[in-house]
């Protein structure tokens, strides 16, 4: 544990970490010994994704752990050199989903093949995206094209650039709202990735005050919907033409607060076959080494 016991824990904003600010907010962390400081950044300035591709967040931002998809904790880890990963999980049973206008000729996954489904590189999603679509087309047929944040994303599919999108909830519950169709879901992974310094001690504490907070959630997910509809009400406010159509009242009905599940030690076997994985397809350097990749705790 660091000397001043004060942990600084990059936060998404998204609704698959939310156990990590109600931890936060309810004083779980200090609990377990973690003087927790939030870092954030403010939703009006993200143009693309609130993980920095050209940053690291151990470094540049000072970061001491932070939450990031199993396949990109991979590559910034290695190619960045940005901390090591320490934890691992599905956190909550909450798929992502593509997305698909209605007038489209795609029926199921297949129909995907050569189709142009926007993601939000560098995030990690498009690694999950490829993997989930490598089961219904030819890998040489994926087409992953870049189009940022949720919002950008559905107003793409909205008019035309694209015939199909991935999302997350609570914008899959708005994509439905919007009257777009889903065609494909696959489970969203993630991985933590923690920065020098970081041991089991502290991995266990957060674990510990995450698991509590989880633990709140699904006792009584209801009591958390304005949390978790807190990236939606920001998505409001930067892209109204988004829901100038919208009943705000109906889709917030609409939404269901997931149920979260806790992440745990690095499994270095399950890692290293995501790391094989990528270099057969050449997402990561050839000579990556899952030593220097996933935290030997102490």
């Amino acid at each position: 544990m660091p000397e001043d016991n004060t942990l600084r824990l990059f936060h998404l904003p998204f609704s698959f970490v939310l156990p990590q600010r109600v931890a936060a907010e309810r004083g779980y962390f200090e609990a377990e010994g973690i003087e927790a400081e939030l870092v954030e950044r403010d939703r009006r300035t993200v143009e693309l994704k609130y993980i920095p591709a050209e940053e690291t967040l151990t470094e540049d931002y000072e970061v001491d752990l932070y939450p990031v998809c199993k396949w990109e904790s991979l590559k910034r880890t290695w190619e960045m050199g940005d901390g090591r990963i320490v934890a691992n999980g599905t956190f909550t049973e909450q798929p992502y989903t593509v997305f698909i206008r209605p007038e489209t000729p795609i029926d199921d996954p297949a129909d995907l093949a050569g189709v142009d489904v926007a993601v939000n590189r560098r995030t990690g999603q498009e690694y999950t995206a490829m993997r989930a679509l490598e089961e219904h087309v030819d890998p040489a047929d994926v087409q992953l094209v870049h189009y940022g944040m949720p919002t950008d994303r559905l107003r793409a599919l909205r008019d035309g650039e694209v015939d199909a999108i991935t999302l997350l909830d609570p914008q899959s519950t708005l994509a439905e709202q919007l009257g777009f169709e889903p065609v494909l879901e696959f489970e969203n992974h993630v991985g933590i990735v923690g920065g020098d310094g970081t041991d089991s001690e502290i991995v266990d504490a957060y674990v510990a005050a995450y698991a509590r907070a989880a633990r709140d959630i699904n006792e009584n997910p209801e009591a958390f919907r304005d949390e978790y509809l807190e990236m939606l009400e920001k998505d409001a406010r930067v892209a109204p033409d988004l829901f100038e159509d919208v009943d705000m009242a109906a889709l917030r009905e609409r939404v269901t607060v997931p149920r979260y599940e806790v992440p745990e030690f690095a499994d270095r076997a399950d890692l290293g076959a995501q790391l094989e994985w990528m270099k057969d397809r050449e997402l990561i350097d050839g000579d990556a080494e899952i030593d220097a990749i996933v935290a030997s705790l102490g």
